[in-house]
């Protein structure tokens, strides 16, 4: 078997993911309870033989395809869900929902993974192992990753000849308009950031805004705050090892000759390893309780922790890297310099089992990626056509993992 055998038959194959991919772009649900996109990737699947799981604290769906002969398991995952916001893309494929867009390819993403099972299934014989397939709902920040571990996703039965088949390795693609349709990317170590919320709540004294004197008036110890979060991050965090705080929202007040009881601050916190992440919230907590003190007044500091740093096995994305430049070609793959600071729950399977996290790219033609519509913008768009690539790369991921895919000759 050669990579160009499974290009073709992703081509084969792509005319069945668009039609996925559409139907679920039409009707995207957000969150982490999606039935009709659950009852649509059943549909898609129903037809190939995958010992189904289907998961009862969310939608997600586990699908298992197991070999001709013993081997370990791989875990190809394919997140589902879309975002709460509206679409401007004027697609006639667009969105029947107010207020729900896939904004970031997640509808791509199931169309790919279910090409994939399709194209592994028709080899099944061929597999000295298994393939867990994840269809996992709630990734836009509701955590569906983690419910579907604690739910038991990777506590897989062994084999019928009680041969143990853990699973020790996964994958992940995830589709952008920041590289050019079909190219390639990933990197070794961190590759995403850590993503928690930091809110802030400066507890003064109002009055009349014509005697500030009498009063101990939030709004200006709200702004020093903002500057000396940024002053601690270009202090007293490595460059090397950053992190970003973004204040995105300053609340207080209702007219303006009030001076507000109260000021809130919402903000952002991203790191790329643990120890910023927390030298980090620690330097949040002293900044603001210090400039608290210094005015005499109260505050409570709140930071929620979010999904975990993305962190990439060395060892299996210098192979996904590999597999990649046999795929898209060696021009078209492209080891990232340094990590990107949005944030994946894919980062909770990466903490249990070694894998990667891999981009690919969907630019549309004629756009160029610095300028196309980004993720999370209501008029993106993904070339269809780079799904191909995807549905090859989720194979040839698998096959070479369970040794059925020979490598090139050095």
């Amino acid at each position: 078997m050669a990579v160009d055998e499974l290009q073709d038959e992703a081509r084969d194959l792509l005319a069945g993911a668009v039609e996925v991919r559409r139907d679920l772009h039409r009707r995207p649900e957000v969150g982490n309870e999606l039935p009709i996109t659950r009852e649509r990737i059943l549909q898609e699947i129903d037809d190939l033989g995958l010992e189904v799981t289907l998961h009862e604290s969310t939608s997600g769906i586990a699908a298992l395809l197991t070999g001709g002969s013993p081997g370990p398991t791989i875990l190809l995952r394919g997140d589902m869900d879309p975002l709460p916001m509206p679409e401007h893309t004027g697609l006639d494929f667009s969105s029947e929902v107010d207020g729900a867009m896939h904004a970031c390819g997640h509808d791509t993403h199931v169309a790919m993974l279910s090409g994939a099972a399709r194209l592994l299934a028709a080899r099944r014989q061929d597999l000295p192992g298994r393939v867990l397939f994840m269809f996992q709902p709630g990734e836009e920040g509701h955590h569906g990753a983690r419910y579907m571990l604690e739910e038991g996703l990777l506590e897989l039965p062994p084999l019928a000849d009680g041969t143990p088949s853990p699973v020790e390795a996964a994958a992940a693609i995830h589709i952008t308009s920041a590289l050019p349709s079909g190219w390639v990317s990933t990197r070794q170590g961190p590759i995403m950031a850590s993503s928690d919320t930091l809110r802030i709540r400066i507890e003064g004294a109002g009055g009349h805004a014509s005697e500030p004197h009498h009063t101990l008036d939030p709004v200006p110890i709200a702004c020093e705050m903002v500057q000396a979060i940024q002053t601690m991050v270009t202090r007293r965090v490595d460059v090397f090892d950053p992190t970003v705080v973004t204040v995105a929202s300053i609340h207080a007040g209702t007219t303006s000759n009030v001076i507000p009881d109260t000021c809130e601050i919402l903000g952002t916190i991203r790191a790329v390893s643990e120890a910023t992440r927390q030298r980090v919230h620690d330097g949040l907590r002293r900044v603001a309780e210090g400039i608290a003190a210094a005015h005499e007044v109260g505050v409570v500091v709140e930071i929620d922790n979010g999904y975990p740093v993305t962190v990439n096995d060395r060892d299996f994305a210098t192979f996904a890297t590999g597999v990649a430049r046999e795929v898209v070609g060696d021009d078209r793959t492209v080891v990232l310099p340094n990590p990107v600071m949005g944030a994946e729950d894919f980062s909770y399977v990466l903490q249990q089992v070694p894998g990667s996290m891999i981009f690919l790219g969907a630019t549309p033609e004629g756009q160029d990626p610095r300028t196309a519509p980004a993720n999370h913008s209501t008029k993106v768009y993904f070339e269809e056509d780079a799904m191909t690539q995807g549905i090859a790369l989720y194979s040839a991921l698998a096959l070479r993992h369970l040794g059925v895919l020979p490598a090139p000759e050095a």
